[in-house]
């Protein structure tokens, strides 16, 4: 099945760049070009794609609004926005995290890097376990919110172990980790998530980690590299 992508960003070389890159491979095509936050919006509601890759900072319209008024659509719930972003300067990826943003690149990224992320959110998963993203995490997503997505109280849903994998999937580990740290099979960590995902109406894994700081299942801690 293709891959639909929506690119949104100001600078037309570069989207052409991705576009050409996004298109050598047999399994994605781009279905539409955004050169700000408002047209991506729109495009995004006529094409419908599996995937937007977006850029935050954009005139008028920029991405953080337009990721907010895409993920808020309910026509568009399976569509995926994967956010550009510079790692270390762009403190409003936290914002983007809740509201909806499944992931992050950063625009140097080589090209396997670039695809295979675009697979990532594209089957429901969030890139969340990179070095520069865990970073990015702990600085950002334990700062106070008056939105939260769900209370501490809300957890109690979950059970023991649904909230122990949410916890360990909070500091950027992968299933495959997880599985090894718990014990367990990927299937089984991955079944553990998608049920704590239904039980706090959360979009994607993304949400899920956001929901883990802003209760307080997980303290941010200083990033210490590697």
């Amino acid at each position: 099945m293709t891959i639909r992508v929506l690119l949104a960003d100001d600078q037309a070389l570069l989207r052409a760049t991705f576009r050409i890159l996004i298109e050598s491979d047999p399994g994605m095509t781009v279905v539409a070009e955004a050169a700000d936050g408002r047209e991506a919006i729109d495009l995004t509601r006529e094409h419908t794609p599996d995937v937007v890759l977006m850029d935050i900072r954009m005139p008028g319209t920029d991405g953080l609004a337009a990721t907010t008024d895409i993920c808020a659509r309910p026509e568009l719930a399976a569509t995926r926005v994967l956010i550009l972003t510079t790692f270390e300067n762009d403190q409003n990826v936290a914002e983007a995290l809740r509201a909806g943003a499944s992931g992050f690149l950063g625009k140097d990224v080589g090209p396997d890097v670039l695809l295979t992320g675009i697979r990532t959110v594209a089957a429901g998963d969030s890139l969340l376990s990179p070095t520069a993203t865990r970073a990015l995490i702990g600085r950002f997503l334990a700062t106070p919110d008056d939105r939260p997505l769900a209370p501490p109280e809300g957890l109690a849903v979950l059970t023991d172990r649904e909230r122990e994998v949410m916890a360990l999937a909070a500091h950027g580990r992968s299933n495959a980790d997880i599985a090894e740290h718990l014990v367990l099979s990927p299937l089984t960590v991955r079944s553990h998530i998608q049920r704590a995902m239904t039980k706090l109406h959360c979009r994607d894994r993304a949400q899920l980690v956001v929901i883990a700081y802003q209760s307080g299942l997980v303290r941010a801690r200083p990033y210490e590299g590697g």
